[in-house]
């Protein structure tokens, strides 16, 4: 009787078309929409997104490297119409949880019986002295839209041969754990082949990082003299930044460059703060089946904003976690259990054109955590052979061709 009782209500909505609404247009918020019309066509689902245009960041670091093309990093929402998934192109600014409403920038709200946020990082405007949204026109982060990897390419071009290229990196969390590096690697590789007299200094607020020794055998192999990297414990920190002498502050030391690029702390989106899901480290904690908010009831939260203990924040992982968050909706929609599923991670790196570094994890929720699978981690090995990096490159253009028609295509 008490499961009977319990999944009346849940099926009553399911047979009126429960509303859902989906907050973020990208690789987690895209495929979580499109696989609820997919496994319950009678589903009302609503996809909130203002950008027309998509820039994927996996790949992104190679237009910085100049051997990619930004068009080819950029995707639209037509197919997202064709599966019926209602497009509302405008922001979300609040969330109300109390009347399950959403308010979008024209003022419309949207109701919901479950609402999915996958927002993506917002920068912190206020965590590193002298980084405003105006200082990142001449000191570009480059890790959010196409318009600043754009701005930060062109910085390279017109630098003069000989110019130091400073980046800073914060400390983590961070989207793309090893998304600094690989950058660090493709403008080495630009600096090499286009600017060979300019050098690379990379500020870090970190001692230890992803595949850092992999990292550094490239460097050191590939571009030799041309990476410096500075780690915390010796003074990598950046505490503040000028960009009208265009300066790197650090707790030691000043550090003029004639390209600069800021990649500052961040935190989950402003509308995961609008919704009650982040939590005073500015992030969002989630259970580890459905994804559902630990603080909101009917609020599921994917991608980027959350924080779960040993996971990146990966596409990869952000595409997986929608796909099992929209079955464990469609499930507790129809009274049932969602079923526990396993969630993959895997980050490709790449270290030159065609060149490619790899690690791979398997988790599972276990205790209200999602833990990695002992034994399930699997990385490029040091010193492989060429023809193995060349290998991950062909796995990584094959994913990224995948993954993105399935999202986009």
């Amino acid at each position: 009787m008490a499961t009977a009782s319990t999944a009346a209500p849940a099926l009553a909505r399911a047979q009126t078309s429960a509303r859902i609404v989906v907050v973020g247009g990208g690789f987690a918020g895209t495929l979580c929409a499109r696989t609820l019309k997919k496994l319950d066509p009678k589903l009302s689902v609503t996809l909130v997104e203002p950008e027309k245009t998509f820039t994927a960041y996996p790949f992104s670091n190679d237009v910085l490297g100049g051997f990619r093309d930004l068009g080819q990093q950029q995707f639209g929402y037509d197919a997202v119409a064709k599966d019926s998934v209602a497009l509302a192109q405008t922001a979300a600014t609040a969330v109300d949880p109390a009347a399950k409403t959403v308010t979008l920038g024209d003022g419309t709200k949207l109701s919901y019986d479950k609402l999915v946020l996958a927002p993506g990082v917002d920068l912190n405007w206020t965590a590193l002295p002298g980084y405003t949204e105006a200082a990142s026109e001449k000191m570009p982060h480059a890790w959010k839209g196409g318009a600043q990897i754009a701005l930060l390419r062109r910085q390279l071009e017109a630098m003069d041969d000989g110019g130091v290229v400073g980046m800073a990196v914060s400390a983590n969390p961070t989207r793309c754990p090893p998304g600094a590096y690989e950058r660090a690697c493709l403008i080495a590789h630009y600096l090499k082949t286009k600017k060979p007299k300019s050098k690379l200094l990379l500020l870090d607020a970190k001692d230890q990082f992803s595949m850092q020794r992999l990292f550094e055998q490239a460097w050191t192999k590939l571009y030799p003299g041309l990476v410096e990297r500075v780690p915390l414990s010796q003074g990598g920190n950046v505490t503040s930044v000028d960009p009208s002498t265009m300066t790197l502050v650090t707790d030691f030391e000043s550090y003029k460059v004639a390209v600069a690029n800021v990649i500052p702390p961040q935190k989950a989106a402003a509308i995961a703060a609008s919704a009650g899901v982040a939590d005073r480290t500015g992030w969002c904690t989630v259970e580890p089946v459905a994804f559902e908010s630990t603080l909101q009831k009917d609020i599921h939260v994917l991608g980027d904003a959350t924080l779960i203990s040993g996971v990146s924040k990966s596409a990869f992982v952000a595409a997986e976690e929608g796909k099992v968050c929209a079955a464990a909706i469609v499930a507790k929609l129809a009274g049932k259990m969602p079923e526990e599923s396993q969630l993959t991670n895997t980050c490709y790196s790449f270290v030159a054109p065609g060149q490619v570094i790899r690690t791979t994890s398997v988790f599972r929720a276990d205790k209200g955590q999602l833990l990695e699978i002992p034994g399930s981690t699997d990385t490029t090995a040091l010193d492989a052979e060429p023809s193995v990096q060349a290998h991950e490159a062909d796995e990584a253009g094959r994913w990224f061709g995948t993954l993105t028609k399935e999202v986009f295509g």
